[in-house]
Order: C-alpha cells, then structure tokens, then sequence
C-alpha cells in the first residue's frame, strides 16, 4: 500500500470547491483512494460527501493511501493538488 501525507493548503480547506475538485481527481485515479484526517477517520476520497464530512481545515495534515497498479502516480497527482490553494480560480 502507498501512502502519502500532506498538508492541505488551499484557504478554505475541504469544503466546497477544492472539495469537489479533489474529489473529481480521486475518483478519476484508477485505484481507489482513501482520506484520513488528523482525527483518524477515514473515508472514500472519491466521495465529495465523504470529504466534507471530515471537516478538513487550511493546513491540516492529511493522509492519502491506495492500493494497486498505478497507485504511487494517482497518490502523487492527489497530493499535487492538495498542495495547491484550490479556491482560487484560475
């Protein structure tokens, strides 16, 4: 299993938009992604539900992990974005 943590940048954290954009990334990975929080729970990164039920503020610490072909590139892409302020336009 390949893991990765990150902190989450974007100003306004996991809600709304960068939500949906992480979300939208996730489940286009190929491999299924899973999100935990710094609390511990963890939920399907694909899921825009699950996402925003986590609550996840600006610079959080997040753990990303995935397993399967192709899991290391999907994990890095996530990470990526997660690394960007999302709320911006572009």
């Amino acid at each position: 299993m390949s893991e990765r943590t990150v902190t989450v940048a974007s100003s306004v954290g996991l809600h709304a938009r960068p939500a949906s954009l992480f979300a939208q990334a996730a489940a286009k990975a190929g491999v299924p992604v899973t999100l935990t929080s710094q609390a511990g729970k963890s939920v399907n990164a694909a899921s825009i539900l699950g996402v925003l039920s986590l609550g996840i503020g600006h610079g959080e610490t997040v753990t990303l992990s995935a397993e399967g072909d192709g899991a290391d590139a999907a994990l890095d892409t996530l990470v990526e974005l997660l690394n960007t302020d999302l709320d911006k336009e572009d």
